[in-house]
């Protein structure tokens, strides 16, 4: 079943972890034919520690598991590509990705230590993703004066909102420079967004119907 891929002479192949939902790159690790074996017959992530010279099962101690989706395999098949639904942080410091430093950055490269404020910088994938997770967070901690807030409150107001900026892109689309329609549209996508999140209905739903309609 896993012909394809080439391990190295230690039986071994980099497995690059990826978020289903949101695109964004969760941690690497290490398998061998086992542990990816394990992963597709059980549907949960499973990698081989060069350090204890072991598989292990992601999650089995955190309860952060990972429940495969796909596996893909690049074109030399030297390199495995997990993409999954992570239930938990991928990172066992706790943060959301290991990837959560940015070379030349404000944090401490040793090992293990934390993220700097603010970084790193987002890059254009990771925009959906940080809008549908600070939404998650002003419902869950509803500060005072947010206007997220308030519009996740008023579904007419939200209704409304998405109507009115959804005239606002078209007249930009027909009257104004290209920047100006890239302004509007980030309005409707904002707005679409909360929209979407009153409803209690992820993004990820959407993306699916897309891949849907296109066969």
């Amino acid at each position: 079943m896993l012909d394809e891929i080439s391990f190295d002479e230690r039986g071994l192949v980099p497995c690059v972890v990826q978020d289903e939902a949101t695109g964004e790159v969760l941690m690497l690790a290490y398998g061998n034919r086992k542990s990816l074996e394990l992963t597709l017959e059980t549907g949960e992530m499973h990698f081989f520690s060069r350090s204890r010279e072991e598989i292990w099962r992601k999650g089995e101690e955190s309860g952060a598991t990972m429940a495969v989706r796909q596996l893909r395999y690049d074109c030399d098949g030297d390199a495995v590509l997990a993409i999954v639904v992570p239930a938990g942080p991928a990172c066992h410091t706790g943060e959301r990705t290991c990837f959560y430093r940015e070379v030349g950055g404000g944090a401490s490269p040793e090992k293990d230590a934390p993220p700097a404020a603010d970084e790193p910088h987002r890059v254009v994938h990771e925009a959906l993703p940080a809008l549908e997770r600070t939404l998650r967070s002003r419902a869950a901690e509803r500060p005072a004066g947010s206007y997220t807030v308030e519009l996740l409150d008023n579904p007419t107001l939200i209704g409304e909102k998405v109507e009115e900026e959804a005239e606002e892109v078209v007249r930009a689309a027909r009257e104004e420079t290209d920047l100006r329609v890239a302004e509007e549209a980030a309005d409707v996508i904002y707005h679409l967004a909360v929209l979407l999140a009153s409803r209690g209905v992820p993004q990820a739903a959407v993306m699916e119907e897309l891949n849907r309609r296109a066969g």
